[in-house]
């Protein structure tokens, strides 16, 4: 099981993400860190561990209410041995200038008729199918046609981001049933490692947090151990 530290920029600094409610995010002050800086958040996290991939989530992005383009462009450049997933919404394929990112498309960004678009990339980013109170969010072809698949793919439940109420084990274990040959990575109200150790038995091997590790839930031995677990293919 790979653990992915998850931020959520909104106005130039690190918030707290709780069940998709946006406008109410407020910046961080966690017992992991007490300021909202970007760059002192990512130190707290490799404080814990030396994870070598971050999720990033651009919010000012996905809602349309500009970007943090160039604050993200630095922290890219300020960490090139990290690497980083980047959902910015609705992104037209370009190519990519930094060998240490990789686009996050996310369903709700996307609308039926611009899914084609996702094509361009070649495989070469990471699905998001969001859903929020098991609804599916955004282009429902997205959902209904694995040929738009890559290989990872996000099940991201928005409605349980900082909810403490766990993940949604139903869905997960069903995606890993039905397309065994995707890896799908789990978001969304990750708890403490008995989360992780039952997500990896459903055939979860990624997973994205933040507030487990914020609060102290998730340690650094519990991290360790779980990353070093290895699994039959």
């Amino acid at each position: 099981m790979k653990i992915i530290p998850v931020i959520d920029l909104k106005d130039g600094v690190v918030v707290h993400a709780q069940q998709g409610h946006r406008h109410n995010y407020q910046p961080v002050n966690t017992p992991l860190c007490k300021v909202s800086d970007v760059f002192q958040v990512i130190e707290a996290f490799l404080g814990i561990y030396a994870f070598d991939t971050f999720y990033i989530a651009d919010l000012n992005a996905i809602t349309n209410q500009g970007n943090n383009i160039h604050l993200l462009n630095n922290v890219l450049t300020h960490y090139p041995q990290i690497n980083f997933w980047l959902d910015r919404g609705y992104q037209k394929y370009h190519q990519l200038t930094s060998g240490n990112v990789l686009p996050v498309l996310g369903s709700e960004s996307y609308q039926n008729e611009f899914v084609s678009e996702i094509q361009a990339y070649q495989n070469n980013f990471i699905l998001s199918l969001d859903y929020l109170k098991s609804a599916a969010l955004g282009a429902s072809s997205l959902f209904s046609n694995p040929n738009f698949w890559p290989k990872n793919i996000i099940i991201m439940t928005l409605d349980r981001v900082g909810s403490n109420s766990g993940p949604d084990f139903v869905k997960l274990s069903e995606y890993c049933q039905q397309y065994p040959d995707k890896n799908f990575i789990a978001a969304g109200g990750i708890r403490h490692n008995q989360d992780l150790l039952s997500l990896s038995e459903v055939g979860i091997r990624q997973a994205l947090v933040a507030s487990a590790l914020h609060s102290g839930a998730l340690k650094a031995e519990d991290i360790s151990k779980i990353q070093a677990k290895k699994y039959p293919n």
